[in-house]
């Protein structure tokens, strides 16, 4: 199963997101496995698990981060982007998903 990573600051709000996300996702018949980390693990979580992560989107609270980590998920081709502040703020779990498929596809 492939993965939807959300690397953050390890705050409450984004595993909202992800439960959220993961509603819409089986409403639409979607078959990931999405989850948070916190930013500082995702190299760890990258060594582990290249192969089955999708995209990776970083909460906007760790936005500052996004060109280091570019680094690591572009030697794995992974896309990678900063989470819609809007949609994040507002829980919005189905703009922050088609905001990941995007990237995938």
């Amino acid at each position: 199963m492939k993965r939807i990573v959300l690397a953050c600051a390890a705050g409450m709000s984004t595993s909202m997101v992800v439960t959220r996300m993961e509603k819409e996702a089986a409403a639409r018949g979607l078959s990931y496995q999405i989850y948070a980390i916190p930013e500082q693990n995702l190299r760890e979580e990258l060594q582990n698990s290249a192969g089955e992560v999708a995209v990776v989107l970083l909460g906007p609270q760790v936005r500052f981060k996004l060109e280091e980590n570019r680094k690591l998920t572009d030697s794995h081709q992974i896309p990678i982007a900063v989470i819609d502040t809007l949609a994040y703020g507002t829980l919005n779990g189905a703009k922050v998903l088609d905001q990941a498929l995007a990237l995938i596809n």
